[in-house]
């Protein structure tokens, strides 16, 4: 202490600044009566080495806590202790100068002395809190690397956890389960042709954060859906937490990814905390602005309303809470080069102070008008465990969204439902009952079969019920509906029939996905059959059964070339990626409609039979040598003859069946043949697709 000198600081920036005579420290905190700042030599210190009273005359301006102390340093690490009102149930404030309070704008967080059990006893005194370090200066070298700054349309998004991606010991990558470990596998996405990574959450959350049954079982929080430090890349993803060195990692694996061509995508957390309820732990936010930075109970402050089912929501739209996020967005994208953000239960951003739905949500289109923010990509899961559903109506433009209706009715139909063609055909076609009505495009639709949240893929087609006990909540934990369908045996199963069927089924699944037009998203481990034995909420399972098992690249190859080559099949037919809307009537230089249905034959249509399980469709080439494509979609339990149209110029010839074994189910451009008959056998439960090309030419007609 003595040889630190204090300067009254600066109100900007927030967090901790360091230059080459000390760190600009500072802190928000509207209604503190008095503040503290801790220093300590380490992130295991176990006392601090100073601690200084911020004076409210020299080190506050306007509602913010600021001071310099010269001969800091990178590397120091710091808490707070803030005092003020606590008369919780009237005031809605939970000031407690007992609790150290973690900076929510840190750059780098360590969690080592975190006991998140004893922080939620209210009358134990001094718990130690997480703590934040005082970042580098900024030296990084970017080698040239900026965003990618693509458009939104032309994507194919993998979704992926960056710890449970490389921590199986098949791996084989020198660091398992951190940001330097992913990059030793991006050779392996590149090769599967996806162009960008959706990270789950990587911003620092709370591993600790657990309900009691899963935390007997000595299981912690995996996924991430915790976050306490929305500045901060996640500790325990870097390869060497206690040296500070998190940023630069994260920063290599971006650079690494856009080196490969594939942009990243983050899933951030703006919906609650780790905090939790009104019996969660104090680690930053409640003991500097509660009332601020949460959604309370009017008739009982102490209570916080519940929109995430997470025990807290954060007020998104209050001034701070919107300024906070804007710029968080804009830090990652600035300093870490991030391409674009997933929202998760991102209507709970367009809930106001009072809770209920704005279209002009400030935070919303703050985001949208942000110049810093012009060229990332926006994507929302547009509903909240409050019941607010708006797929098809998120506030603003820019915004994509995961269409969770897509994802339904993909899963009926393929498990065989009945009456559902119509809308099977209205997804395939962008959804444009979702979207055009406000002028946006088929590429605003994210489609998704799976994702973190459920089944695996070849869980869907191997249960009929989730089997979540290994999560210790007796299996009450997630979603009880899930549209799958076991294929006649619950589970494993050595009855070859029901295993090829299996296969089937995610053939086709991966084919009406890179068939339909809007954004692709497939679930990490999808391509290569991974199972999660039925739980269909993986979100404490950092074991095997939440990992990527990469023995099973081998073991399933058939499957990972018909992904990889499905996706070839997609970006060489810009017609899957089209800017507007279907019509019927757009046609091309061979007279092709964009798209025209059938059913068994040319000119019927398939929705003269609404319980029909049957659907087929031609799309007509947008660019003069992109082949025009036919898809015959049998979702039957028997086979159907089904009648070819004619075909314009050349001949059609047979590129996509998934009723045929590996290497045949798919066949390269250069290896089609003319189909010899103007008629063809779908099997049951089968996709067909036709390209009218001259035989042998690749990759386009000659």
């Amino acid at each position: 202490m003595n040889d630190l000198r204090l300067k009254s600081g600066s109100r900007f920036p927030m967090g901790a600044t360091p230059d080459d005579e000390g760190v600009n420290f500072c802190i928000f905190s509207r209604h503190a009566t008095r503040v503290e700042l801790l220093l300590y030599e380490s992130h295991d210190s176990p006392d601090a080495f100073a601690v200084i009273p911020l004076d409210p005359e020299t080190n506050r301006t306007f509602y913010f806590w600021h001071v310099y102390v010269c001969g800091a340093g990178p590397g120091t690490c710091y808490t707070w202790r803030v005092h003020g009102p606590d008369n919780t149930r009237e005031s809605g404030f939970r000031f407690d100068p007992r609790r150290e309070l973690l900076d929510p704008w840190a750059r780098i967080v360590t969690d080592t002395l975190w006991d998140r059990a004893a922080a939620m006893e209210h009358d134990t005194a001094d718990v130690p809190g997480m703590r934040a370090m005082v970042p580098p200066a900024d030296q990084y070298d970017w080698e040239g690397d900026t965003p990618l700054a693509r458009s939104a349309g032309n994507a194919v998004i993998y979704e992926m956890h960056v710890g449970g991606f490389t921590r199986h010991p098949s791996s084989g990558v020198r660091h398992p389960g951190t940001f330097v470990g992913v990059i030793e596998k991006i050779p392996y996405l590149k090769d599967l042709g996806i162009t960008d990574v959706e990270l789950m959450p990587v911003m620092a959350f709370d591993q600790q954060d657990v309900p009691p049954g899963a935390r007997e079982r000595g299981l912690h929080n995996f996924w991430g859906y915790s976050p306490h430090s929305f500045f901060a890349p996640h500790p325990g993803y870097s390869v060497s937490p206690e040296r500070g060195t998190v940023i630069d990692e994260f920063r290599d694996m971006v650079k690494a990814f856009h080196r490969a061509g594939i942009g990243v995508i983050m899933d951030v957390v703006f919906n609650h905390t780790a905090e939790g309820g009104e019996d969660g732990p104090v680690i930053n936010f409640k003991g500097l602005g509660n009332r601020a930075f949460y959604h309370l109970d009017p008739n009982d402050r102490r209570k916080y309303l519940d929109f995430t089912g997470c025990g807290n929501t954060i007020n998104c739209n209050h001034p701070l809470v919107a300024a906070f996020i804007v710029e968080c967005l804009e830090y990652w994208v600035e300093k870490l080069h991030v391409d674009g953000f997933r929202f998760d239960l991102a209507s709970v951003m367009a809930r106001g102070e009072d809770t209920r739905p704005m279209y002009h949500a400030p935070v919303v289109w703050s985001i949208e008008f942000s110049a810093q923010l012009a060229a990332t990509r926006l994507i929302a899961e547009a509903w909240d465990a409050g019941g607010l559903y708006q797929v098809g109506g998120f506030p603003g433009f820019r915004w994509q969204e995961w269409n969770g209706l897509y994802r339904d009715v993909m899963r009926r139909f393929v498990r065989g439902d009945h009456g559902v063609v119509n809308e099977v055909a209205t997804r395939i076609a962008g959804s444009s009952d979702l979207y055009q009505p406000s002028g946006r495009f088929p590429f605003t639709s994210i489609n998704f079969i799976t994702c973190h949240d459920g089944f695996t893929m070849y869980d869907l087609v191997s249960y009929n019920r989730k089997h979540n006990e290994a999560n210790g909540e007796n299996n009450r934990d997630g979603s009880d509906e899930n549209y799958s369908w076991n294929c006649g045996v619950e589970g494993d199963t050595d009855d070859p029939e029901i295993l090829a069927l299996r296969r089937r089924q995610v053939k086709n699944f991966m084919a009406l996905l890179m068939l339909s037009q809007g954004v692709p998203m497939i679930l990490a481990g999808d391509e290569v059959l991974r199972s999660q034995q039925g739980n269909n909420n993986c979100y404490c399972q950092d074991n095997e059964l939440g990992w990527f098992d990469w023995n099973l690249v081998e073991e399933n190859r058939d499957i990972f070339r018909f992904v990889k080559e499905m996706i070839a099949f997609r970006m060489r037919h810009p017609c899957l990626n089209r800017k507007h809307f279907l019509t019927g009537a757009k046609l091309n230089k061979r007279h092709v409609p964009d798209i025209s249905w059938h059913g068994l034959k040319p000119g019927s249509l398939p929705w003269d039979n609404p319980q029909g399980r049957f659907l087929s469709f031609t799309m007509g080439g947008v660019e003069d040598r992109e082949p025009d494509i036919h898809v015959i979609i049998n979702m039957e339990e028997t086979a159907l003859r089904v009648s070819l149209p004619d075909a314009p110029v050349f001949s059609w010839c047979l590129a996509v069946d998934t009723m045929r074994q590996s290497p045949d189910d798919i066949v390269l451009p250069e290896e089609q043949k003319p189909w010899p008959e103007n008629t063809v056998r779908a099997g049951a439960r089968s996709i067909l697709v036709f390209e009218n090309r001259q035989a042998g030419s690749h990759p386009a007609m000659q």
